[in-house]
């Protein structure tokens, strides 16, 4: 994300924060850096780590919060997969991933044939969709390299 981006990403929280009567603390405001310069679908761990160098005695359930209640304001999103650990997504924009099914990596792809993908009716099964995300499991490159590597030994 671009110094502009980070920043008006930033001002959004304050704003957000401010109509909705939320506290604006130094704590909320350096998690949201943190994941804005991470940039990298950080886990609620990665997040606690980065805020730990800058606010000493911060607690990890203080970050947790925090994510979770960034998520609802919509200044970041939650990329999960199953059975796995949930990161933090600074792109709110409409995208898909790829997940690495090896190193747990999340890749953010845009493609207009994904997002021409008819949602089914699901009225079968009372169901109302309110969004279609596609997420494509396998192995990147880093990955099969590394395989590679390994079965050449």
């Amino acid at each position: 994300m671009d110094e502009a981006a980070r920043q008006e990403r930033i001002a959004e929280f304050e704003r957000l924060s401010r109509e909705q009567g939320r506290r604006l603390t130094v704590q909320r405001r350096v998690i949201l850096e943190a994941v804005l310069d991470l940039d990298n679908h950080p886990s609620a761990d990665g997040v606690f780590d980065r805020v730990a160098g800058r606010i000493p005695g911060v607690a990890r359930t203080t970050v947790y919060r925090t994510l979770d209640e960034l998520n609802s304001m919509g200044l970041i999103s939650k990329a999960c997969h199953p059975g796995r650990v949930v990161r933090y997504d600074t792109r709110i924009d409409h995208h898909h991933h790829l997940f690495c099914t090896s190193c747990n990596e999340f890749i953010d792809i845009t493609d207009e044939r994904l997002d021409a993908l008819v949602i089914p009716d699901t009225s079968g099964w009372d169901f109302e969709v309110s969004e279609l995300r596609v997420q494509l499991l396998g192995t990147c490159g880093r990955c099969r390299q590394s395989e590679r590597k390994e079965e050449s030994k």
